[in-house]
């Protein structure tokens, strides 16, 4: 006997296609203390940036052959987890100093979208995509990732035990699970609690926006941080009245596409390592990995398969007078 199975069409939601640039071009992603440093920090950075922006577009076009190449340009900004100032007196300061060292700013994002995004929640979207790789000999002592809010690349060093002999703790180092050679190890902080919410970690939400930038987010099979329109009008003054993606220029290239390069002050290094941990073991969704291998093997610039190869990086160095923290 054959049995029939029955199944609402509904039941699996089709995944949404979005239009794609090749290079998605990160020109900024500073936090409220290079703000309140005030516009000669932006204009250093921007002069800074303008240098490998040029770098990261030649590598772009060169990719792609001789045909012209869709590049889109985005600047983040941390509303998350402090705010300073207001977008309508802050944001006409950015766009004004990067319209000055020669770089056009296409998309603008609030960092506090990559948690909430309307109906849609991001970073719990993806912790729930998080797959952990036990390493081997491992018998489930450590909690699951989505309880403890740690992720990482192997094995912690173990709980000490007391040698027999001697009474001192017997202690064993860490383990990456894939090391070559010698293991680097990593424990990535995910999140942390803070009068019973949670409080999602700067990779973390690092992570997401480059899923968004890849074209790779989904709720429901419809996209997450989707831009919109800017009119051309004044910026309101309360951060929460601000789309989380703003499209301020309606000729620019995709916000998505197949590749990133972010171009950041050398501090955020340890932060994006993190950022590519968390790509390694997110199971994004198949339906948007296969739409965008498909569309970029129509275009001859097929992508790695791996997410976080999509995405490379430009550390600059930053003045020897200017020194903040990678983040909170």
């Amino acid at each position: 006997m054959t049995e029939s199975v029955f199944q609402e069409s509904t039941a699996e939601p089709r995944t949404q296609a979005l239009p794609l640039a090749h290079l998605s071009l990160e020109v900024g992603h500073l936090y409220m203390e290079d703000f309140e440093a005030g516009p000669e920090r932006l204009r250093a950075h921007f002069a800074e940036t303008r240098l490998w922006a040029d770098a990261a577009r030649a590598a772009a076009a060169r990719r792609i052959g001789d045909r012209r190449p869709r590049i889109s340009t985005c600047f983040l900004v941390d509303d998350y987890f402090t705010r300073f100032s207001t977008p309508a007196e802050l944001l006409p300061v950015v766009l004004g100093e990067a319209e000055k060292a020669g770089l056009g700013i296409d998309y603008l994002a609030r960092e506090s979208g990559c948690a909430v995004d309307g109906r849609a929640e991001p970073a719990e979207s993806v912790v729930h995509r998080l797959v952990e790789s036990p390493p081997p000999g491992s018998y489930g002592a450590r909690p699951p990732v989505g309880q403890t809010g740690w992720l990482s690349n192997g094995q912690r060093t173990p709980s000490a035990a007391r040698s027999a002999l001697s009474g001192a703790p017997d202690w064993q180092p860490p383990q990456e699970t894939a090391a070559r050679h010698h293991s680097v190890f990593m424990d990535v902080e995910l999140w942390s609690e803070r009068d019973g919410r949670r409080l999602w970690s700067c990779p973390l939400l690092a992570a997401v926006w480059q899923l968004a930038r890849l074209g790779l987010l989904r709720h429901l099979g419809e996209p997450v941080l989707t831009p919109r329109p800017w009119t051309g009008g004044g910026f309101p003054r309360d951060w929460d009245h601000l789309p989380p993606l703003l499209r301020l220029n309606d000729s620019a290239a995709p916000f998505s596409a197949y590749r990133t390069c972010t171009l950041l002050p050398n501090r955020f290094l340890p932060v994006e390592d993190a950022v590519r941990l968390i790509l390694d073991r997110t199971d994004v969704d198949a339906g948007a990995l296969r739409q965008v291998a498909e569309r970029s093997a129509s275009e001859g610039v097929p992508v790695p398969a791996a997410v976080a190869q999509r995405t490379t990086y430009v550390f600059y160095e930053e003045p020897p007078d200017f020194c903040l923290s990678e983040g909170t």
